[in-house]
């Protein structure tokens, strides 16, 4: 079985409103194992509306539309998709009587303009609409069912459960046996993307190409996995996937969990271990604090961070000297390494990491150019000092953020 959905609303097309409603209906949809082939969202225009329904009918067996049921002027739904099917719209007498009495029970007097809310499509069924005045339409048309919901999330909410569910459950299971969609996620540090696709080739011979999508961003590669077919079966094949894939990549992947950052993952690591942290940075300017502090409860294991941006600071609050400085530079392993250990006795703490480089996009030269970074990290008595000297590709921004994920990395991959 095969869905689309419409999400309609000329504000969805600007900056400020997003479309929720659409996630909704897809994580609906995936229970039942439907496979989505398409989403549009498309403004409060009758010919584009039905334009675009009309293509979508040969290819779908369920559609889903949200939006344009409301009783003012730029609600054009209804008549959109009437003239689209070739239908007639009337005014329904039961729909308008209860609208009249939904009114009334709020203690307000139904305006002229909210009978358009009553209009009913020609062989279409009323959904009710538990939270608002706008009911919904289902109807069917050469082989495909059509669902109108309002805009609004929790009347769209509602409606899924209490109507698009049980269509589901009626109609897409197969030979009494329910179809589902199952999804996860690794995340990967410090790595690539080509690399990543070029380590994970064998998966997709053993599994498929099509299971896979892989999504790049500075410092972070995540990989999403899907599977489809009845429940349990899904659940062993994605665990098979996720386990093939460890073992491919290993301790590059930090989590599987969609919503966590790596900077979440760190910061359980070090509470789980009672370990505790202190930055020293430069180039990044308090980011990797930022981004640490960012996560509830980091006050258990982040004790504090310095930004020593300027060669004074590093000496004055650091204790680095002038001649260190100007014998190694102030973007060096010397200096990086002198950071991490002195903010880390300052604070008394486990760790301490030290960041300096040029993020530009000046200040670079021909043996530091722009994007060169120093990574320090030091741990217990016990064991050595970590360092890493990278260059980083980009502007300003995508060099410090960078920075700061190679740091968090290096500080995860000790715990």
């Amino acid at each position: 079985m095969k869905a689309a959905i419409i999400a309609l609303g000329s504000e969805l097309l600007g900056t400020t409103k997003l479309d929720k409603n659409s996630l909704l209906i897809t994580a609906m949809l995936e229970r039942f194992g439907i496979e989505l082939i398409g989403k549009s969202t498309i403004g409060d225009n009758e010919k584009t509306i039905g334009d675009t329904l009309k293509q979508l009918i040969p290819h779908t067996n369920v559609i889903v539309m949200t939006g344009g049921l409301g009783p003012t002027a730029d609600d054009v739904t209804r008549s959109a998709v009437a003239d689209a099917l070739g239908k007639t719209l009337s005014l329904d007498p039961n729909i308008e009587e209860k609208l009249r009495c939904r009114f009334a029970s709020m203690g307000r007097q139904m305006t002229a303009v909210n009978r358009k809310q009553a209009l009913m499509i020609e062989g279409g069924t009323t959904l009710e609409n538990a939270y608002g005045t706008a009911p919904g339409i289902r109807i069917k048309h050469a082989g495909t069912t059509i669902f109108l919901f309002p805009g609004v999330p929790q009347e769209v909410d509602s409606m899924i459960e209490n109507h698009l569910r049980p269509w589901l459950q009626e109609h897409a299971s197969s030979g009494g046996s329910q179809k589902s969609i199952e999804r996860a996620v690794l995340k990967i540090a410090c790595l690539p993307e080509s690399e990543v696709e070029q380590c994970i080739l064998p998966v997709y011979e053993e599994f498929g190409r099509e299971w896979f999508t892989i999504l790049g961003s500075p410092g972070e590669v995540t990989l999403h996995l899907k599977a489809q077919g009845q429940e349990t079966h899904c659940k062993t094949k994605l665990y098979a996937m996720q386990k093939r894939l460890r073992e491919l990549l290993g301790d590059a992947i930090f989590t599987n969990r969609a919503n966590w950052s790596l900077e979440k993952v760190v910061g359980y690591l070090l509470a789980s271990q009672k370990r505790t942290l202190a930055t020293a940075e430069s180039c990044t300017g308090g980011l990797l604090a930022e981004r640490l502090t960012r996560v509830p409860g980091s006050s258990a294991y982040f004790l504090g961070g310095l930004v020593t941006y300027s060669h004074d600071s590093k000496k004055d609050l650091l204790g680095i000297s002038k001649a260190t400085i100007q014998e190694h530079g102030a973007v060096s392993k010397t200096v990086a390494i002198a950071m991490a250990e002195n903010v880390l006795r300052q604070h008394g703490s486990d760790y301490g990491i030290g960041l300096t480089g040029v993020a530009g996009p000046d200040g670079g030269s021909e043996t530091k150019p722009v994007g060169t970074v120093h990574i320090a990290l030091a741990g217990p008595r016990d064991k050595e000092i970590n360092h890493q000297q990278k260059c980083f590709l980009g502007d300003r921004d995508r060099v410090r953020f960078q920075s700061t994920q190679w740091a968090l990395n290096m500080l995860r991959q000790v715990l």
